[in-house]
């Protein structure tokens, strides 16, 4: 079982940056794929990043929407996985979710994840 806790949402201005961070515990993250996805209200929930096992050097990918903005990041000594948002728009906004899938292959499909953090607000205004 693996616990999920996000921080590091907040209201921020179209330019800006915010680092997300998610906590996990129960269990280790080392041998997971870690996700963020993002849900806009009234929309579904999308994929945002992937970051795989760290022996598998920690293989990343992205949704096109955020490539080149967006950078994902694990610090498997203190289980912790982070996002971190530059260049922000008004169309980041929406709750960010943090997904753990109990697998070495990155995956972007929502239903490929296994445990789901309650999720952080980001707001963005231009």
């Amino acid at each position: 079982q693996v616990q999920l806790v996000e921080s590091g949402g907040g209201a921020v201005q179209a330019g800006d940056s915010l680092r997300l961070s998610c906590a996990a515990s129960g269990r280790t993250v080392g041998s997971n794929v870690m996700g963020w996805f993002r849900q806009a209200r009234g929309k579904e929930r999308e994929f945002v990043a992937a970051i795989s096992d760290r022996w598998t050097s920690s293989a990343a990918m992205y949704a096109d929407s955020v490539k080149g903005r967006f950078d994902i990041s694990r610090d498997n000594a203190k289980n912790t996985v982070y996002l971190q948002m530059n260049n922000l728009k008004p169309e980041d906004t929406a709750v960010y979710y943090c997904a753990a899938r109990v697998s070495e292959s990155l995956r972007s499909g929502a239903q490929e994840y296994d445990y789901w953090g309650q999720g952080t607000q980001v707001t963005v205004s231009s």
